[in-house]
């Protein structure tokens, strides 16, 4: 469960006027979904979330009377960056642009879009003595958020919009993250970069504000960020449901203790046609495990062994791999703490553990694409393929698609150089990567 926010205690701050812009990975599908929120006390809150419904509300004095909004549209996508602008500004003197709210670019608050008719402030109103307690991301009144975050921005004293923030690739047509907005943060205001890992919560607005971790857990950076997102398990799966832990921006999974099969499957696909790796981490051992991929159109919506599909190959803790429920000997076996490779090339894949690779394959012949070593050869090209594993009673998984930590471990110093020409050039990997190989991200499956 998460157990950390980003916290700064204001003073003085602006209660007419202020912009806050971040950009989330939400990495959560159920319960109320902090985003941020000015916090003074349980009766006095100003906070943006979602339960999925996204929410931007004054909750002052114990009444949501001063500037209160409700979508009619729910954040159902865990697995996607996402770019929220929200903005106060009650010295306005049209009622209706007191209280904005931006998503990926497009203002949202108009009541065409809302549940019910949006209460925007009075004019002039000011909500000072909230907004001088604490501002916080990543979490809902004492409840966390399990949510990644780039670029955070609160500009106390100044009303923006979305544009000031992002733009549209004239290309792509996505909205893009601009990285060096030309914006002023006023004498409370931030701008967190979490650039440097070992300084994460350095302030780059020029203010050298003091930010502080609240809760009992650590903040960790990843790679995964709005221009490249990458693969961790995705939580809209309905085989999720029966899994008891998920954390560290889901790339970490314990199932329950309950004797059932429980399923993951990767929130990105892969082509079939293309050449990438990933890094798994088995946590506690339960009474079996597997890691591999399958077709995406042969996910299973219930609980069971995703091995029993005809497009799906894998690895299994005992060391034989499997497909279509059919088992033969290949690997060594694996336990708790065991660390895990993939890595598949145009219709053939291969395993690893500890940095070797099974069935006495090579680093150069899986680099060259020899396949006479690999665990399966002549899988169908013309599909798109997740990533998978299974897990029964009680088991732990770790993912890393390339966004370069296990949990909290950072892959670097240790970790093997990996520096591919093209494509995702930024990933972080345990072990040596097969020359041409790419993470399974956004910039990778597109190189």
């Amino acid at each position: 469960m998460p157990t950390t926010s980003i916290n700064r205690t204001n003073s003085s701050a602006s209660g007419t006027t202020w912009t806050v812009s971040c950009w989330v990975k939400q990495c959560q599908s159920t319960g109320d979904g902090g985003i941020f929120q000015f916090y003074q006390d349980g009766s006095n809150v100003v906070s943006l979330y979602s339960n999925p419904t996204v929410k931007f509300r004054s909750y002052l004095s114990g009444s949501y009377s001063y500037g209160d909004l409700t979508l009619n549209v729910k954040k159902r996508d865990p697995n996607a960056w996402s770019h929220y602008v929200a903005v106060c500004d009650t010295t306005n003197s049209t009622a209706e642009d007191r209280w904005r709210l931006y998503i990926n670019g497009d203002r949202v608050d108009d009541d065409s879009n809302l549940v019910s008719a949006k209460t925007n402030p009075s004019s002039s109103y000011s909500m000072g003595a909230v907004v001088s307690g604490a501002i916080q991301f990543g979490s809902y009144f004492s409840n966390f958020s399990n949510h990644n975050y780039a670029h955070i921005h609160y500009c106390d004293g100044y009303a923006y919009a979305a544009s000031d923030f992002g733009s549209t690739d004239a290309t792509t047509g996505e909205w893009k993250p601009n990285t060096s907005p030309s914006v002023t943060h006023g004498t409370n205001g931030f701008f967190l970069k979490f650039a440097d890992r070992t300084s994460l919560l350095t302030d780059s607005s020029g203010n050298n504000q003091t930010l502080t971790l609240s809760g009992s857990g650590n903040a960790t950076q990843t790679i995964d960020n709005p221009s490249n997102n990458y693969c961790i398990w995705n939580l809209l799966h309905a085989q999720t449901a029966g899994i008891g832990t998920i954390g560290n921006g889901s790339t970490y999974l314990a199932t329950q203790t309950d004797n059932t099969w429980r399923t993951a499957y990767g929130s990105i696909a892969f082509p079939g046609t293309g050449k990438f790796y990933c890094e798994f981490k088995c946590g506690n051992l339960g009474n079996d495990q597997f890691i591999g991929i399958i077709d995406v159109d042969q996910q299973s919506p219930a609980n069971s062994n995703f091995a029993n599909q005809s497009r799906a190959y894998c690895y299994r803790k005992t060391g034989v791999k499997e497909n279509a429920g059919s088992g033969s000997s290949y690997g060594n076996s694996w336990t708790s703490l065991d660390f895990l490779q993939l890595a598949y090339n145009n219709g053939a894949i291969w395993f690893g553990k500890n940095g070797t690779w099974q069935n006495s394959a090579t680093q150069s012949e899986i680099s060259a694409g020899t396949t006479t070593n690999a665990a399966f050869t002549s899988i169908d090209t013309s599909k798109h393929y997740t990533i998978a594993w299974n897990g029964y009673n009680d088991d732990m998984i770790e993912l890393n698609a390339g966004n370069g930590y296990f949990r909290t471990t950072y892959l670097g110093g240790s970790a093997t150089t990996y520096n591919p020409s093209t494509g995702d050039t930024a990933a972080r990997f345990k072990y040596e990567v097969p020359t041409g190989y790419q993470p399974i991200s956004t910039k990778g499956i597109n190189a």
